[in-house]
């Protein structure tokens, strides 16, 4: 391994634990916004991202409870997710790169993602449905306008996960011959 590509590596570190901790805030954020749009709406405008549903909490609860818990749950997993990558990156040998620990969780990250890209896309249809009723819901694309791509990087991640089960076997099967 070159010192370039160590180097690299550690920049990459750093760059996964800063999203994690970014996407931990806005998931924390979002909680905060629930809690106060259900109990002080006055103050929602001067919170995270003012993002204000009180109308829609007048309207319909249902609705209201709906849309924030799929805000919520994309929120969470993709700072889940974001946990998995830190660790992955942190326990990651670069010698030795083939190793069951590996595989497993690059396997979990492309759940994870698969599953954000299904919640971020079913949301959205949930979205223009309540459109449809009169609901305003222009603000909220920005949680779910990703959902395709997450999908398909899902798959990609998926194989590449099973390239390096595939290594993990070949490696073993080496180091058994040796």
């Amino acid at each position: 391994m070159s010192r370039k590509n160590s180097f690299i590596f550690r920049v990459l570190q750093v760059v996964a634990w800063i999203i994690f901790v970014g996407l931990s805030i806005e998931a924390g954020g979002l909680i905060v916004n629930f809690i106060f749009s259900i109990y002080n709406p006055g103050m929602v405008q001067h919170l995270y991202q003012k993002l204000d549903l009180s109308a829609m909490y007048t309207q319909s609860r249902w609705a209201f409870f709906g849309i924030y818990s799929f805000i919520l749950v994309i929120a969470f997993y993709k700072a889940y997710m974001f946990y998995i990558v830190t660790v992955l990156v942190s326990r990651f040998d670069l010698a030795k790169p083939f190793s069951e620990f590996v595989a497993d969780h690059i396997r979990k990250i492309s759940y994870y993602t698969f599953f954000i890209g299904l919640i971020s896309y079913i949301a959205r249809q949930v979205a223009k449905t309540l459109t449809h009723h009169g609901y305003n819901v222009e603000d909220l694309d920005q949680f779910w306008a990703d959902s395709q791509a997450f999908i398909l990087m899902a798959a990609v991640i998926y194989i590449i996960a099973t390239i390096f089960s595939k290594g993990v076997e070949l490696q073993t099967e080496n180091e058994l011959t040796v």
